[in-house]
C-alpha cells in the first residue's frame, strides 16, 4: 500500500511538469501567431496609406495645370490694374498717348507746379505742338487766393500764351459769396479767355442743391463779364451732377483721363486728357488739354473790349 501509493504521488510532478509545458508551448504559438497578425496589420496599414494628390497625377497634368493658373492670374491682375491705368503709367514711365487730331494744346496751372520758368515755357511744345492757352488757379471759396497767381497770370500775358482764370468751388459756401470773391480778386482783360468755374465736388449737397448753387455763381460772374463762363468737371462728375439743360449753353472743359478718346457724347470746348505731363519749363507733372478746334475759333472765344468796356461801367 505504501509502495503504490509513493508511486502514485511521485507521478503527479511529472504531469505537471507536462502540463507546464504544453502551456508555454501554447502561450509561445499564440505569441508568434499574434505577431506574425500585428506584422500582418503593419503590413496591411502601409498598403492602405494613400499618397499626396500631387504625387498620383502625372507630371504632364501638374505643369498644365499650374501654367492655366498662372496665365488666369495674369489676365485679372492686368484686366483690374494694368488696363485701366495703362494711360498713366505710361504718362509716368514714358511717352503718353495723346489725342490724335487736335493742334491747339494747353496747360492748367497753381501752386502745386512752384515756381515756373517762363522763357522755357513759352518755347516749349506738348507732342509737337506749341503751348497756346494756360488756365490759372485764382481762387476758391471766399478766402482763398492760389499763392502764385498773380506772378502766372502776369507772366502768361508776357510770355504771349492766352489765359484763363478759374475759381476753385467749394460746394458748402455760400455761392454769391463765392462770385463776389472771384470777381474781387480776378481782373480779366480783352483777348483773355471767359472765366472758369471749376465744379469737382458735391460736398453735403444733393444735385439739385448743388446745381442751385452753380447756377448762382454762373449768373452772376456772366452777368459782370458779358461773356458764358466756362464749367471745368470730370466725366463722370457731369452726367452725375450737371446733367441739366440750363448747363448746356455754357462752353465745357471735361476732365477724363486715361483712354484714347474723350467719351463724353455733349458738346465740349476743352478736354484735359492727362494729370501727369511733362513739359519744359515746369517741375513735377503738369495737366495738359486741348481745344476742340482751331487757333482762330480759339481767339475768337475770348473776351473781347467791348465786354471789358462794360465791365468797366460796373467798376464806376
Amino acid at each position: 500500500m505504501n509502495k503504490r501509493n509513493n508511486s502514485s504521488s511521485a507521478s503527479v510532478p511529472a504531469l505537471h511538469g507536462a502540463g507546464t509545458s504544453v502551456q508555454k508551448k501554447r502561450t509561445s504559438s499564440q505569441s508568434a501567431s499574434s505577431s506574425h497578425r500585428k506584422k500582418r496589420n503593419r503590413g496591411s496599414r502601409r498598403k492602405n496609406v494613400r499618397k499626396p494628390f500631387w504625387r498620383r497625377v502625372p507630371l504632364w497634368a501638374l505643369i498644365t495645370g499650374l501654367g492655366l493658373v498662372v496665365a488666369v492670374y495674369l489676365f485679372l491682375f492686368y484686366y483690374f490694374f494694368v488696363g485701366p491705368f495703362s494711360f498713366r503709367w505710361k504718362a509716368i514711365y514714358g511717352e503718353p498717348d495723346y489725342p490724335q487730331g487736335f493742334e491747339v494744346q494747353g496747360l492748367d496751372i497753381s501752386h502745386y507746379q512752384d515756381r515756373i520758368d517762363w522763357e522755357r515755357l513759352r518755347n516749349a511744345d506738348i507732342h509737337h505742338q506749341p503751348i497756346r492757352f494756360v488756365f490759372i488757379k485764382a481762387t476758391e471759396g471766399v478766402s482763398i487766393i492760389d499763392e502764385n497767381f498773380n506772378e502766372n497770370f502776369y507772366q502768361a500775358r508776357q510770355n504771349d500764351i492766352l489765359r484763363g482764370a478759374y475759381h476753385f468751388f467749394a460746394p458748402d459756401v455760400d455761392a454769391v459769396r463765392q462770385a463776389q470773391f472771384f470777381l474781387k480778386q480776378v481782373h480779366l482783360e480783352a483777348g483773355d479767355l471767359p472765366p472758369v468755374l471749376d465744379v469737382e465736388k458735391s460736398g453735403n449737397l444733393s444735385v439739385r442743391e448743388l446745381q442751385q448753387r452753380v447756377r448762382q455763381w454762373l449768373i452772376i460772374v456772366e452777368k459782370f463779364y458779358g461773356v458764358k463762363p466756362i464749367i471745368y468737371t470730370g466725366y463722370k462728375f457731369k452726367l452725375k451732377y450737371l446733367s441739366d439743360p440750363f448747363f448746356d449753353d455754357y462752353p465745357y472743359w471735361i476732365a477724363h483721363y486715361y483712354v484714347s478718346e474723350l467719351e463724353y457724347t455733349g458738346s465740349w470746348q476743352f478736354w484735359q486728357y492727362t494729370d501727369v505731363g511733362h513739359v519744359d519749363g515746369i517741375k513735377g507733372y503738369v495737366d495738359c488739354n486741348i481745344f476742340n478746334g482751331t487757333l482762330q475759333e480759339l481767339h475768337d472765344l475770348t473776351i473781347d473790349a467791348e465786354a471789358i468796356d462794360l465791365v468797366g461801367l460796373h467798376d464806376n
